[in-house]
């Protein structure tokens, strides 16, 4: 299922904000650890959003991903164990300039994929890395999808939400044609969807019609307690573990977990 020399590495990805991008991570994350897998969050978000939604302040963001790729700081030790088999690799508003330092770099954007591959993140015993990519198609996003082995988009069911896609697209058919020529994408999760709202069920029929076996099967619904969950700081599938959101995440990790089986095959 894995690769042999490594983790999975997943970007999680998506030029538009507010898609559910950071609470996918937060929760996928929990959700394949409670099966027994042990996953790397790379917060490479300069708001921070995924350490903010684990509970970690920004007093314990001593070591962060701006480490990592700038000053070469070995990945593991800047992660923390947030839960049972989650580490945070943390990320503070330093990650804002890093565009301007990264030009400065010779092998800008490869520094995150020589953090994860050639680094101490091997030795680990990690079966998965989770990269939360910033909410635009900068350097940092170029690096995880340079890193990455596929990308995990999430998409909001809202009108526009595929116009929107049709960016990042680009820009991955762009990387793989230059520095990642294996990269492909994972698939697509709906989110924020509301079965009783028409524009959600339109959409949802638009990108199953659009792009087929590349969208989940499982769908997470707007759910109260993935809100509640953010505000304590920790991922639905402990708040609540009977949540519809908590049984969703739990549907994905299995279903990813069996696609990769699959490839695997």
């Amino acid at each position: 299922m894995e690769r042999e020399n490594g983790p999975v590495i997943l970007a999680v990805a998506n030029q538009k904000g507010g898609v559910g991008k950071t609470t996918t991570v937060i929760n996928l994350a929990a959700a394949l650890a409670e099966v027994g897998k042990r996953v790397l969050i790379v917060d490479l978000d300069p708001q921070g959003n995924a350490s903010t939604g684990l509970g970690v302040d920004l007093s314990r963001r001593q070591i962060t991903s701006y480490d990592v790729l700038l000053e070469g700081t070995p990945v593991m030790s800047a992660a923390m164990e947030v839960l049972p088999g989650v580490f945070l690799c943390p990320a503070t508003g330093d990650l804002s300039s890093a565009d301007v330092d990264l030009v400065r770099q010779e092998r800008r954007v490869f520094l995150l994929h020589d953090a994860l591959r050639f680094g101490d993140a091997g030795a680990a015993g990690l079966d998965f890395v989770l990269i939360d990519c910033p909410p635009s198609l900068n350097l940092l996003t170029v690096n995880a999808l340079v890193a990455c082995d596929a990308v995990l988009v999430p998409l909001q069911t809202e009108f526009f939400a595929l116009e929107g896609l049709s960016q990042l697209l680009v820009t991955i058919r762009k990387v793989r044609e230059s520095a990642n020529p294996a990269l492909r994408i994972e698939g697509v999760v709906l989110t924020m969807h509301d079965i009783r709202n028409r524009v959600s069920v339109l959409v949802e029929s638009d990108a199953r019609s659009a792009l087929g076996d590349l969208v989940f099967r499982t769908v997470v619904p707007r759910n109260v307690r993935i809100v509640e969950a953010q505000s304590f700081g920790v991922p639905v599938v402990q708040h609540d573990r009977m949540a519809r959101g908590t049984l969703a995440y739990r549907d994905l990790a299995a279903e990813i977990l069996a696609r990769r089986k699959s490839l695997a095959a």
